[in-house]
């Protein structure tokens, strides 16, 4: 039986490819108490109330432009007081980025949810050395059902 858990996506703000999410996380890369290999932290406001079922295989999945393109393991969640003395949540991220079948998504601000059923098939793990398409020729082609 498939562990039950669920997922959260979240709008990739900065970024126009999976290649700009990499370069800013690879500068951010840290060891952590949950894994082996380095991680990256993604700081967000509020903490998931459904963490136990995140944490049990959940990812987080990232749109860009208005496409999912990409999604990364969920590997924690922390509790992190900022500067403003402002408690947060960092969510601790493997550093691997899995490409995901391109998927169209609405606007919408902060981080949502997400159902594995509602979840776009994953295609292969990502490379920097991969040749990255541009956004607007992956739309096309999204468009006209070819990717």
């Amino acid at each position: 039986m498939p562990k039950k858990h669920i997922n959260m996506i979240k709008i990739c703000v900065g970024a126009q490819t999976v290649l700009d999410l990499h370069h800013w996380q690879e500068k951010r890369l840290e060891k952590t108490d949950h894994s082996s290999t380095l991680c990256t932290k993604h700081i967000t406001r509020m903490r998931p109330k459904r963490a136990k079922e995140i944490l049990n295989g959940g990812s987080l999945y990232w749109v860009f432009k208005g496409f999912i393109l990409a999604r990364q393991e969920i590997l924690a969640l922390e509790d992190t007081i900022g500067e403003d003395n402002i408690t947060r949540c960092s969510i601790i991220l493997d550093s691997q980025i899995v490409i995901t079948e391109a998927q169209r998504k609405r606007p919408f601000q902060g981080w949502r949810y997400f159902q594995m059923e509602n979840a776009p098939r994953d295609l292969k793990t990502f490379s920097a050395n991969d040749i990255q398409l541009p956004l607007s020729l992956e739309r096309g082609l999204h468009e006209i059902g070819i990717f």
